[in-house]
């Protein structure tokens, strides 16, 4: 387990393979519940070959000194992650 928030990532490897691949990260809180989003793409077995970029909204609770998985949300698609902005900026304007 991750003892700083930057030591959180979502890089997974399975058999040597880099399945689940970082792109990048941005904090949105901190402190003993922090909140990242990452960007990410998958290895696709078939192709050989990375997939689109992904995004996942991930909640940390910093427990006993280490930070601890409590929450994820999968944003499934760029198409969808334009929605969930266009929502945020409809209501941000109000």
């Amino acid at each position: 387990m991750a003892e700083t928030i930057d030591e959180l990532t979502i890089n997974w490897e399975e058999d040597g393979v880099l399945v689940c691949k970082e792109i990048d990260k941005v904090v949105l809180s901190k402190g003993a519940w922090s909140t990242i989003i990452f960007r990410y793409q998958q290895w696709d077995k078939k192709k050989e070959e990375y997939g689109p970029d992904r995004y996942t909204i991930r909640r940390y609770r910093k427990m006993s000194g280490e930070y601890k998985p409590q929450g994820k949300f999968n944003i499934s698609s760029a198409d969808q992650a334009r929605k969930i902005i266009a929502a945020l900026e409809g209501w941000l304007e109000k």
